[in-house]
């Protein structure tokens, strides 16, 4: 029997960014409708207001979205993520007049929708979202494009494939657990959608999803990651990518949209939101985790950061009652 390679050992400290951020963020991939078509179809799908997910099984079609240039089309394997903020359509051509998608959807709970005559049909594809907790939809949206195609010719869409097949499925069959599984392989979709785009984040708006991409940067990013509590200081960040501390800094800035000192700031008042949400830790032990040398130096950060302290926040978000997230500190920290 062959033995798989041990991974490749790691520097102490050495984190993974994209898999913090989707945890912080409450990430969930959730596989809501699957779709046939038949014939000559067109529907109009209001902007969702959130990450939506559409991919197609089998057949062709087209989308046509305002801001993306010509309709782009689809086929089997290939999957489309919607940053929220514009309508667009699905259709079987693109000069077709469409019809309002949700009127349609509504009218029905049943998990699966077909538009045209009866019979075999033409396309199948699979609908759905991505939920995320609120504290961390600006650090999501704001990253992303506002649509972005993963092609079945990629290197990923192998995977994809196995997966989208899978959750619908289960979708379909509705064996115990069916909703339970299509959400998990809805999850590693996602994650396949996300290391499909990495390799073209240079397109993307400075944020940490192109830094992370950016390969100057990236150890710097992984580094902060692994280790939040120690104080790193931009010598030892700009060391581990072989640029020299001006240099780093003027990339840093331009990929991530903030110094490299204000992007450790936000990170860890980002863990400290996650964990007074999630957990009971005494609000010393969090400040010493995140590298605060006191609980009033924690308490005065976070407080200027949310305006409240912590045990009020803990109280107010756990209680429905907290305010909006203030926008993440952009200048140096």
């Amino acid at each position: 029997m062959d033995v798989l390679p041990a991974p490749p050992p790691r520097p102490p400290g050495w984190g993974d960014p994209i898999a913090q951020t989707l945890e912080l963020v409450g990430a969930r991939c959730v596989l809501t409708r699957g779709f046939t078509f038949s014939g000559a179809w067109s529907l109009l799908f209001p902007a969702p207001g959130r990450l939506k997910i559409h991919a197609l099984l089998e057949g062709t079609s087209w989308l046509v979205m305002d801001g993306t240039g010509k309709p782009i089309p689809l086929e089997a394997g290939d999957v489309v993520v919607f940053a929220g903020d514009r309508p667009y359509v699905l259709a079987s051509a693109p000069d077709l007049a469409p019809v309002e998608a949700l009127p349609l959807l509504k009218a029905t709970a049943d998990p699966f929708h077909h538009t045209g005559p009866p019979g075999t049909p033409d396309v199948v594809a699979i609908g759905g979202h991505i939920e995320l907790e609120a504290a961390g939809k600006d650090l999501i949206l704001d990253a992303l494009p506002p649509l972005m195609h993963m092609r079945a010719t990629t290197a990923e869409a192998p995977a994809a494939r196995w997966l989208l097949t899978q959750a619908f499925h289960e979708m379909r069959e509705g064996r115990p657990g069916a909703s339970f599984a299509a959400d998990h392989l809805a999850q590693l979709l996602f994650v396949q959608v996300l290391r499909t785009y990495l390799g073209e984040a240079h397109t993307f708006p400075a944020g940490w999803m192109r830094a992370m991409a950016d390969e100057h940067i990236a150890p710097a990013l992984r580094l902060m990651h692994g280790d939040p509590a120690r104080p790193w200081t931009l010598t030892e960040l700009a060391r581990a990518t072989a640029m020299s501390r001006t240099s780093f800094a003027d990339r840093f800035k331009t990929v991530a949209g903030v110094p490299p000192l204000t992007y450790l700031y936000n990170w860890r008042i980002r863990l400290a939101r996650h964990g007074l949400r999630l957990h009971d830790t005494p609000v010393a032990a969090l400040a010493a985790t995140l590298g605060y040398s006191s609980e009033s130096a924690f308490s005065n950060a976070f407080k200027r950061d949310t305006g409240l302290a912590p045990l009020h926040y803990r109280h107010a978000v756990r209680t429905g009652v907290v305010p909006p997230p203030r926008p993440p500190v952009h200048g140096d920290a």
